[in-house]
């Protein structure tokens, strides 16, 4: 007897980076939806809804057009608009780094899919170099995601660096890409 439809069944759509280096507005809508849902895994409550019902622009997200070396991006699956990946050169740990993974989000109908490993997998693999991942205390699930993702494309062992500071909440991974 034949298994009814699955998305499993189906062949793998395409997963690809777009540079958003000219589609700010597009990162920043979709920014939205990210710190709505990030908002579940702060401790006490860090933004409030403005009178406009918008989530006040993140502070940090500028930069990802402006400071040298930071990277944005669309994912796209077969051409549709799927979530971002945003690298810059920052340190959560004080060690020395060639890419950090600032920010990372798929939205939510192509999570769980393998759409966000292939996409953090292309982020990472094609900038060889230290890298850090720095992920929240309380998102259990993107701990989980990460530890994969860098044992998958790490050059030897991927160290976990558990920090509980100003800089940050969290553990923190650190690996060599080739």
């Amino acid at each position: 007897m034949p298994l009814p439809f699955s998305f499993w069944n189906c062949p793998m759509p395409t997963v690809e980076l777009e540079s958003a280096a000219d589609q700010r507005p597009t990162v920043e809508n979709l920014f939205q939806f990210y710190v709505h849902d990030f908002a579940d895994f702060w401790v006490e409550r860090q933004v409030e809804l403005q009178a406009d019902g918008r989530f006040p622009s993140y502070p940090p997200l500028a930069a990802y057009w402006a400071e040298p070396g930071a990277e944005p991006f669309l994912i796209r699956v077969d051409g549709q608009l799927a979530g971002f990946v945003l690298i810059d050169r920052h340190s959560h740990s004080g060690r020395r780094v060639d890419f950090n993974m600032g920010e990372f989000f798929v939205v939510r109908p192509y999570r769980r899919t393998g759409v966000g490993r292939l996409a953090a997998r292309q982020a990472i693999q094609g900038r060889p170099g230290q890298w850090e991942i720095a992920v929240a205390r309380r998102n259990l699930p993107a701990q989980a995601f990460w530890r994969g993702v860098a044992a998958e494309v790490a050059v030897g062992t991927v160290e976990e660096i558990d920090q509980h500071d100003a800089c940050w909440n969290g553990p923190i991974l650190s690996l060599k890409v080739a």
